[in-house]
């Protein structure tokens, strides 16, 4: 009867207030729910059964303080419910898999699972098995599961072949590639069973030729035409395969497509005959060169009969009796019957008709298409690769196919650290991988029919036998309705004896209407009763959705202390009018149904604007806004006259306008600087109501649009800076405690600066000339070295000596 969750933190005016605010069209959609069931219908909303209630029963419950109008026992506010069912652990797992409820779960949710359901040995990919939800309209329930992969899975492969005359040369290929395709699918798991059958079409015209003899032989060396014949169930005897495939004899057709329809339904639907395991991986190839033939082309032959999807295999001969008896299956009927029977198909088709099957595949779920070669030699190639990628993928889809309920997916696959999206498939999955899922189930709307409040619909991986039971139940009635509850009253008195007091309200018995019942047919029109309660005829809300309407008239609600409701229609009240720093009509008047009714010296749609003019007034002068301007909502809004634009708080400011510089500068220099151009009783008689701040500096880079800059020199050029401006009462002087003064000159220090500098410039300059000569010498005297040096003497001879160019000697002194 009570939820566990509820939690209430303002009062409930407030959140009344609130939600009045922020629901579309300023209406409670909470508040006009009349009944129990139509309340908690609607999101977020709870109901009070308390008797006499004056207060609206139907409330905004997250927020709200429901204790201060109804007692704990009295409120019914149900929160969504999850429970498990049955959680079998995961064949990769050791443990059982244990659900974790998120915070948008109830707190109710209670934990119940059983290993029952499955066989010891079976293996499971999906956990939990089965959950039971209870959900509130539109309010979304979180049901966690996971998938992993069991390692070695069982895989039943049945190969249905087109045996056309074309598809000869391919038949031979299959039959020598047995072996091969058991050898290359038990690489992948150990437990792998094989079966084939074949199709070609109907017989009838103008699929085949009916001429007697084309009916025994349709070609050279072709056996009889047929619809779809099972040869072989599925086994593990690939030794049988290859022979039966070899044995299996073409057979001719007149038109381009085949009856590969009729031949898929048969191998999907005959679960006994083909012999599909409970617990497998269930893949049917289809290997053709051809289109196919659908539902409506049996009309061609006279077929009118539609698919019924049922098997119709002769147990002895395996051949398909219903052939020319109904028409083929549609794509529809197909997609339909592989999702019940979890089969994955895979297409092995040739190139040429590659697009009209890859486009197949988004019209039937799970399967997939490979391109086949000429010859079919590459079968076990594509049916290895398929394989894999199908194995590799898992997309969850699910059953439920009610208007009333919406599945969403979310997941990470793979990407632990990664963020959650929204998505039905994981891709690159490996052997072990565990890949969690959060579905996110919600009901839209409580459908008419009460049958269809409870519901049952599985979650599934595509191409897996395996699922997720949901157990949905939708939360669209109260207990205080049903008659075994206590409160419970026939012919009450609380109701006039005219009526069924349930819920804290009254439904009245025919004939008689209002709150209590009170209300008689025999006396008073109900609908016209009603309709007086409505402010205008075209609403469909009685008393504006904040009231009751009894005997045709409105009953206003009463929302706490201090917040009253009234009108004829509940259309005024005290506390939806304008508001200034949070407070209704600024404290400056009264709120009537909607408007501020000011007091007499204020104005504006939230009294916020007085009307005296003082505030627009300069300080010292008596004319608002100096003249230059309208004074409105207390501020001045300044106007341009004869091209000047005033500006200021009082519009006092304008690019020519005079200044108080002059006028102030005297007592400025009195007070402050204590300068000598008056005597102390002046300064103190002129002075005195004009009060002067001192500061320590006045920024001129940076100052506000009222303020004003005003300098004064001295005759030692001083600068002494003050600034004046207007406050909302009186004139403001902040002056600068001291002038900014140019630094003294000392003459005789500069005299004798020069002079030092003339002196030491004059030695600076001997010295640089004598440094200057005595390198030269030295420079000189060290060549003179060197070529000294580098001289060449010859030994006894004056280097300066010339040898004489004749040579005369003495006879008389010869040898002597």
């Amino acid at each position: 009867m009570f939820g566990p969750t509820w939690r209430f933190i303002i009062p409930s005016v407030l959140c009344w207030m609130y939600v009045q605010a922020n629901s579309p069209g300023g209406t409670n959609n909470c508040i006009s729910r009349q009944t129990c069931h139509e309340c908690i219908q609607t999101e977020f909303c709870g109901w009070c059964m308390k008797p006499d209630l004056n207060e609206p029963r139907c409330f905004y419950a997250p927020g709200t303080d429901v204790s201060k109008f109804c007692s704990k026992q009295d409120v019914f506010y149900p929160d969504n419910e999850f429970s498990i069912v049955q959680s079998q652990s995961l064949s990769s797992e050791s443990e059982y898999w244990q659900s974790t409820i998120t915070e948008t779960e109830s707190q109710s949710s209670r934990f119940n699972a059983t290993c029952c359901g499955a066989g010891k040995n079976d293996p499971v990919q999906i956990a939990p098995q089965e959950v039971n939800i209870k959900v509130r309209i539109n309010q979304a329930q979180k049901v966690r599961f996971a998938f992993s992969q069991a390692e070695d899975y069982p895989v039943d492969l049945y190969y249905l072949m087109d045996l056309s005359k074309s598809m000869e040369d391919d038949k031979e290929k299959l039959s020598d590639l047995g072996d091969t395709l058991v050898r290359e699918m038990s690489s992948l798991t150990s437990n792998f069973r094989l079966g084939f059958g074949s199709f070609v079409d109907k017989v009838v015209m103008p699929y085949v030729s009916v001429v007697p003899q084309k009916l025994i032989e349709p070609c050279n060396k072709c056996a009889a035409p047929y619809g779809y014949k099972h040869i072989m169930s599925l086994s593990e005897d690939a030794s049988s395969f290859s022979k039966l495939v070899r044995g299996a004899s073409v057979s001719g057709n007149l038109d381009a497509p085949e009856g590969g329809f009729d031949a898929i339904m048969q191998a999907i639907v005959c679960t006994k005959q083909i012999g599909w395991r409970e617990k497998a991986r269930r893949l049917l190839v289809f290997s053709t060169d051809a289109s196919f033939h659908f539902a409506g082309d049996g009309k061609l032959g006279g077929i009118v009969k539609p698919n019924d999807g049922m098997c119709h295999l002769d147990r002895y001969s395996g051949m398909y009796t219903h052939s020319s008896v109904q028409d083929y299956p549609s794509i529809f009927q197909i997609n339909q019957k592989v999702q019940q029977n979890a089969i994955n198909i895979i297409w092995a088709v040739t190139k040429r008709e590659m697009s009209t099957y890859s486009s197949l595949c988004s019209h039937i779920q799970g399967s997939s298409a490979g391109l086949l070669s000429n010859d079919s030699s590459n079968i076990v190639e594509l049916i290895k690769e398929q394989y894999n990628q199908i194995r590799s993928t898992v997309e969850i889809k699910d059953t439920a196919n009610s208007a009333a309920i919406k599945i969403k997916y979310w997941s990470k696959c793979l990407d632990k650290n990664g963020q959650i999206v929204q998505t039905t498939k994981c891709d690159k999955l490996q052997k072990g991988d565990k890949v969690e899922f959060v579905a996110e189930i919600t009901a839209t709307h409580c459908p008419a029919n009460k049958s269809e409040w409870n519901q049952k619909f599985t979650i599934y991986p595509v191409g897996i036998n395996e699922s997720l039971v949901v157990n949905l139940e939708m939360i669209c009635d109260c207990g205080c309705e049903q008659s075994e509850h206590p409160s419970y009253e026939i012919d009450s008195p609380k109701c006039g004896y005219s009526g069924i007091y349930k819920c804290g309200i009254c439904e009245c018995y025919p004939g008689f209407f209002g709150k209590k019942c009170e209300c008689n047919n025999e006396f008073q029109d109900p609908i016209a009763s009603i309709q007086s309660c409505r402010r205008y005829n075209t609403s469909s809300i009685e008393c504006s959705g904040r009231g009751e309407c009894v005997c045709g008239k409105c009953e206003c609600n009463q929302p706490g202390e201090g917040l009253h409701i009234t009108g004829p229609f509940c259309e005024c009240d005290n506390f939806s009018c304008d508001r200034r720093d949070n407070k209704i009509c600024s404290d400056h008047g009264e709120c009537n149904c909607g408007e501020c009714k000011c007091s007499p010296d204020w104005q504006g749609p939230a009294c916020e604007c007085p009307k005296s003019t003082d505030t627009c007034t300069q300080p010292g002068t008596k004319i608002p806004c100096s003249g230059h301007g309208t004074c409105e909502c207390g501020q001045c809004v300044c106007r341009e006259e004869n091209g000047i634009k005033y500006t200021g708080s009082y519009c006092q400011k304008c690019p020519d306008c005079p200044k108080r510089c002059e006028e102030l500068t005297p007592c400025v220099m009195c007070q402050i600087h204590k300068f000598r151009n008056m005597t102390d009783e002046e300064c103190a008689a002129n002075c005195s109501e004009i009060p002067i701040e001192r500061v320590e500096t006045i920024d001129k880079t940076s100052f506000w649009e009222d303020e004003v800059i005003c300098d004064y020199k001295d005759e030692n050029d001083c600068t002494y800076t003050f600034v004046y401006f207007y406050n909302e009462t009186k004139l403001v002087v902040q002056a600068q405690e001291r002038p900014d003064c140019p630094p003294e000159i000392y003459l005789l220090g500069v005299i004798l600066a020069v002079v030092a500098g003339v002196v030491l410039t004059g030695v600076a300059a001997l010295v640089a000339w004598k440094t200057f000569a005595t390198i030269k010498d030295k420079q000189e005297c060290a060549r003179f070295e060197k070529e000294r040096m580098m001289a060449k003497w010859d030994a006894g001879e004056n280097p300066i000596y010339k040898q004489a160019t004749s040579t005369f000697k003495n006879p008389t002194y010869a040898g002597r």
